[in-house]
């Protein structure tokens, strides 16, 4: 009797895990505007943490990372872009 015990006591979180995981791997109906929220949310505590974790690790995706951030903020070369390009024949603006 005593064995039939243990092996309910095995048993039932084995059981109960796997329930677990397939109730939270059910896909579930997301709208447009719900996904569109979440993917422009802040990053998350996890992500964040990874960004950290690869900017130590790596320095130069650190810079990379830098980079790309000032680009979304309009920066090139450390200036801010105004979104026009030079005028044409202005000799006073040109880049090598």
């Amino acid at each position: 009797m005593s064995d039939w015990i243990g092996v309910g006591l095995i048993a039932f979180p084995i059981i109960c895990g796997l329930w677990g995981l397939s109730h939270l791997s059910r896909p579930y109906d997301v709208t447009t505007e719900e996904f569109e929220k979440r993917a422009h949310e802040a990053p998350s505590l996890l992500s964040a943490g990874m960004s950290g974790l690869q900017k130590m690790l790596d320095p130069a995706a650190g810079k990379a990372m830098e980079v790309q951030e000032d680009f979304k903020q309009g920066y090139y070369n450390g200036e801010q872009e105004s979104g026009d390009g030079p005028e044409a024949g202005d000799t006073e603006n040109k880049e090598i």
